[in-house]
């Protein structure tokens, strides 16, 4: 790392411009500031550089062994399909290759992005629309859930007939792979938060079908 290897020795001067002085210590230096064997009571700057890098390779993990944990492997789109046949969801592949299917009537996408499909997103669509008339509403509910929610990113788009659709989005970056249990957690968590965020809509925006007269 090169730290303090071109630090120069500067005589430091108080404020009135005289020379500070230099003190002894209860170690046996003498007033000069060395040790009785004659060497700098002081630790070299080459012996200084050393400690530091030391202290920062731990601090900053250089020194930790970073072997990939036992089950960790790359997020594959057969992956999600088995996580989804294994807790008996019914699911559909596009002809995009997409992977999707519809939780409580909403549509949801299982989709893999990045130049090694490392990132891994789950996308809700709520399945109602919103009047345009209505947008300044839906934004102030996406920046509030925004803000007060790590999970998921709530967004809007406004469609080609003029209405508002909602959309829910948790992406993870999973370079380095991930076990089969991290991938459960993570793509429970995307329908699980998405569901609440819809939920809440429903809430705000009840559907009049559904309301006896």
């Amino acid at each position: 790392m090169g730290l303090f290897k071109d630090r120069r020795h500067r005589r430091t001067d108080d404020h009135s411009g005289v020379r500070a002085s230099r003190r002894g210590t209860a170690g046996g230096d003498d007033a000069g500031g060395r040790a009785a064997d004659g060497s700098a009571g002081q630790v070299s700057d080459e012996q200084l550089r050393i400690d530091v890098e030391q202290v920062l390779a731990r601090e900053l993990g250089a020194l930790v062994d970073s072997a990939p944990e036992p089950g960790v492997t790359p997020v594959t789109r057969a992956r999600v399909i088995e996580w989804i046949t294994d807790y008996g969801y019914s699911y559909f592949v596009d002809s995009d290759g997409d992977v999707g299917g519809l939780w409580h009537s909403r549509l949801f996408y299982f989709l893999l992005f990045g130049a090694q499909t490392e990132i891994l997103q789950v996308r809700g669509q709520w399945n109602r629309e919103i009047t345009i008339e209505r947008i300044e509403e839906v934004l102030d509910f996406c920046n509030d859930w925004n803000t007060d929610r790590i999970w998921p990113k709530a967004y809007f788009r406004v469609r080609d007939n003029g209405m508002i659709q909602v959309y829910a989005e948790v992406s993870v970056d999973l370079e380095h792979g991930a076990t089969d249990e991290q991938l459960d957690r993570l793509l429970a968590c995307g329908l699980s938060t998405s569901a609440m965020l819809f939920d809440t809509l429903d809430g705000l925006y009840p559907d009049p079908a559904a309301v006896a007269p």
